[in-house]
């Protein structure tokens, strides 16, 4: 009879400085496992585990209980449907219903939402590979948060393309900002990437130093993409609006607030080291925040984009399919230059040893 063998589980003692977690002191997989044995691990209970399942489940399963659905309407346009959508909503589902539905691919309108819900697929299926195969041995562990951190890299500049066609404020439609927001959009990704790379060669040296430099590089450009978000939040508060999105956008802001609070902070773990090792440690609370909020938005966005047919944006300002894809082109291969640049730098970076 076939029999599988999982692996063994290690303290913080017995695994190299790069791989401990402040607050987790045990359940870590063998540095330098086999790729059989990472699959594995997933079925066990690690300190990882739930890092794995937490953005790999909703990437294709997320509940929104009571929300509405947006259907394709007359001319390709998309309309808010008053009928409920299932108990259950998929990232990845929702991306190919939105290729397959009416309008679909020929509405250019559509184009910026597509971009959109295609990151909203990727990174959290970035970030579940990373963690699975992260205990390879340190230069494939550095590769894989590499390419965690260029998914999420990707998925602030979707959002800043999603935000630049059906976000905007009507009085700043056209203008200087406007023009210029996803092409700095763009930079941001690079520098997000770069940046956060570049702080997994700090985090043994000076780990202070690497966690500040890794969530700047997140902090940034969302802060960026949200400053036509947060000037509409002004005009509610000034002018009392009474528009539906907006409760969705709160939530969202809210949420990812509490997710680079969550990041930054390390808690509860930090507060009682040992207690928080399998279960309802910071980085599993931080996806689960960051899904969230991702849902919130995604819901936000497609409000906005059936709510406000006519406040968006005239059809010869509207972003072709070729615009759309070049943004996201430049965005994935700066990304992948960035990649190679310092996956070759870690040759010249001593592998540690094992304990």
């Amino acid at each position: 009879m076939l029999s599988l063998k999982l692996p063994r589980l290690l303290s913080i003692n017995q695994v190299p400085k790069g791989y401990q977690e402040q607050g987790i002191l045990f359940g870590y997989r063998p540095p330098r496992s086999s790729a059989a044995d990472c699959l594995l691990s997933v079925f066990q209970m690690t300190n990882e585990t739930l890092n794995i399942w937490t953005h790999f489940v909703p990437a294709w399963w997320v509940p929104c209980p009571g929300s509405s659905a947006p259907v394709g309407g007359g001319g390709g346009s998309l309309q808010w449907d008053a009928h409920p959508l299932p108990p259950h909503r998929y990232f990845v589902w929702t991306l190919v219903g939105q290729l397959q539905g009416p309008g679909g691919q020929d509405d250019p309108h559509a184009w910026p939402l597509l971009a959109y819900l295609l990151t909203c697929c990727i990174y959290p299926l970035a970030s579940s590979c990373a963690h699975t195969f992260s205990t390879m041995s340190t230069r494939t562990r550095h590769i894989c948060y590499f390419f965690d951190y260029a998914a999420l890299s990707m998925y602030s500049l979707g959002s800043a393309l999603a935000y630049s066609a059906y976000i905007f404020p009507a009085e700043w439609l056209n203008s200087t900002f406007h023009h210029c927001y996803v092409s700095i959009a763009v930079l941001n990704t690079v520098v997000s990437t770069s940046l956060s790379c570049y702080s997994r060669f700090l985090e043994v040296e000076q780990p202070r130093l690497s966690k500040a430099a890794r969530t700047l590089a997140f902090v940034y450009p969302y802060l960026f993409d949200s400053i036509p978000l947060f000037y509409r939040f002004y005009l509610c508060m000034a002018e009392s609006c009474t528009e539906a999105a907006i409760l969705l956008h709160y939530k969202h802001t809210l949420c990812a607030f509490l997710t680079c609070f969550i990041f930054a902070s390390h808690l509860p773990e930090r507060l009682a080291p040992g207690h928080f090792d399998y279960i309802g440690h910071s980085h599993q609370v931080f996806h689960v925040c960051g899904i969230i909020g991702t849902h919130f938005q995604m819901e936000a966005i497609m409000m906005d984009m059936a709510e406000h047919q006519d406040q968006r944006l005239p059809t010869s300002l509207l972003p072709s399919s070729l615009q759309t894809l070049g943004a996201m082109a430049i965005g994935v291969a700066t990304n992948l230059a960035v990649i190679g640049l310092c996956s070759v730098s870690l040759h010249f970076m001593p592998e540690p040893l094992q304990r």
